[in-house]
């Protein structure tokens, strides 16, 4: 049986479930809960999944493109989001510059939200390739926020979606912590397939995911629609690491 999973935002695990089960249904599939997530989204068995921007253009150059939801949490614009820049309520008041030499907390090393999107933003303000003391990787969005809470690190870039189901289901997680700053749009997470996945799958994938995103479950899920973007959309993605390059910043 083909395999299914929405892996990106299992913020609150019973709406995962319910998103999950209802695609699972309608596509006569098996939901798998992956702890390798490259070889998930590598598999020739899988038949929907998401992924982040920057390993679709970095390290999945052969699975196909299904397309993308489009978002209503605060921050987003359709078929596009953005970061928010967090810190302690301390320095509620400071400014992107005023964190060189202190440090950074991100996910990980192939996340745009939390570690491409930061990387550009501090690369003009970089001084001989570096600008924060340290970065610290924690291994998803909620853990950088909790090493922001436990004195760990100073800032951390934290994709909207991620703060606005956070805000909904843990709010004293994000007490203790203000926006700081903001990354400009890019594309939203996108939806992928295997590479085998025949043309006819592919039709029938987006026509369940346009019915799906009109229901309730996905509505408070921050889910408003569907779109097939353009592939080329995401090379945005890879272009801001470039140009982070380009001023002599290859890491955070």
């Amino acid at each position: 049986m083909k395999r299914l999973s929405l892996p990106m935002y299992d913020i609150h695990h019973p709406d995962t479930r319910a998103l999950t089960g209802i695609l699972a249904q309608r596509l006569r599939a098996e939901v798998e809960w992956p702890a390798d997530l490259l070889a998930h989204w590598r598999a020739d068995d899988l038949l929907l999944s998401q992924t982040c921007g920057y390993p679709l253009v970095t390290m999945l150059p052969d699975v196909q493109l299904v397309g993308a939801f489009q978002l209503s949490a605060p921050g987003c614009d359709g078929a596009r989001y953005r970061s928010w820049l967090v810190a302690r309520q301390e320095d509620e008041d400071c400014a992107l510059a005023d964190f060189r030499g202190r440090r950074a907390v991100a996910n990980s090393v192939d996340s745009h939200s939390g570690y491409n999107a930061l990387r550009y933003l501090i690369a003009p303000l970089a001084q001989a390739g570096r600008f924060f003391s340290s970065t610290l990787l924690s291994g998803s969005h909620r853990q950088s926020l909790a090493a922001l809470r436990a004195g760990k690190a100073d800032i951390a870039a934290i994709d909207c979606l991620s703060w606005a189901l956070l805000r909904r289901h843990a709010p004293h997680e994000l007490a203790p912590l203000a926006i700081v700053g903001e990354t400009p749009l890019c594309p939203a997470p996108p939806l992928i397939a295997s590479a085998q996945t025949d043309a006819q799958t592919l039709a029938t994938l987006r026509r369940v995911l346009t019915q799906f995103a009109e229901e309730k479950a996905a509505r408070v899920s921050f889910i408003s629609g569907f779109t097939v973007p353009e592939r080329a959309a995401y090379n945005e993605i890879k272009r801001w690491e470039e140009q982070a390059a380009a001023h002599g910043v290859t890491c955070l």
